[in-house]
């Protein structure tokens, strides 16, 4: 009788001890999936590469502000060449990001080459317009920080009722599609304008 108790009882006493080895170890969920890959603080040689393609890019929008369609055409082609030659290689994200930015610098290079043979300023402002949107695009595509940029609309750009968009590197309403000679306002419509975007990754981790 007291081995048979003495055997109930080491029984109870195993069964306890493997219930708080395995019963109360916690299950461990495999993860659901991979997390996407974030873009990176760019390099300093891609900031420095596209930071001279917006320069020309500005260089455009300045000579356009002074109704110099050979200015304009000069740093549209510099505008190309630098598309062409933009180190999207060197984006520090993933192989989506880059098809997108390659495919983007494409069109902006393409559209660029083909502002110089716009008809007269206007068509070249028509022409800046798509540039702009473009710039902006791959701008946003690539998490530019090397500068804060500032998207800028004009709501009469064209026949004084469409809007037209531009880039800056400031704040200051400075318009290209108006200008400073228009033959009607002259440089009264220098600053119409209105601020309705501004991208700043400068402080971005």
């Amino acid at each position: 009788m007291k081995k048979f108790v003495l055997l109930a009882i080491v029984f109870v006493v195993a069964a306890f001890l493997a219930y708080k080895l395995l019963g109360d170890k916690p299950t461990k969920h495999p993860e659901s999936g991979e997390k996407p890959l974030a873009i990176a603080k760019n390099s300093g040689a891609f900031n420095d590469s596209f930071s001279v393609l917006l320069n020309n890019y500005f260089a455009v929008k300045d000579a356009l502000v002074d109704w110099d369609t050979l200015k304009a055409d000069q740093a549209a082609y510099a505008m190309a060449a630098k598309a062409d030659s933009l180190p999207v290689r060197l984006i520090k994200a993933d192989t989506n990001i880059i098809l997108t930015a390659r495919s983007l610098a494409a069109s902006l290079s393409g559209d660029a080459k083909g502002f110089v043979g716009e008809a007269g300023i206007e068509g070249r402002r028509q022409s800046f317009n798509i540039l702009t949107e473009e710039l902006y695009n791959l701008l946003r595509a690539v998490r530019y920080d090397g500068g804060t940029i500032y998207h800028i609309r004009c709501p009469m750009a064209f026949k004084d009722s469409i809007e037209g968009f531009w880039l800056s590197p400031s704040a200051q309403i400075i318009n290209p599609y108006l200008g400073n000679k228009h033959p009607v306002y002259k440089s009264k419509m220098l600053g119409c304008g209105e601020v309705v975007d501004s991208f700043d990754l400068t402080k971005k981790q």
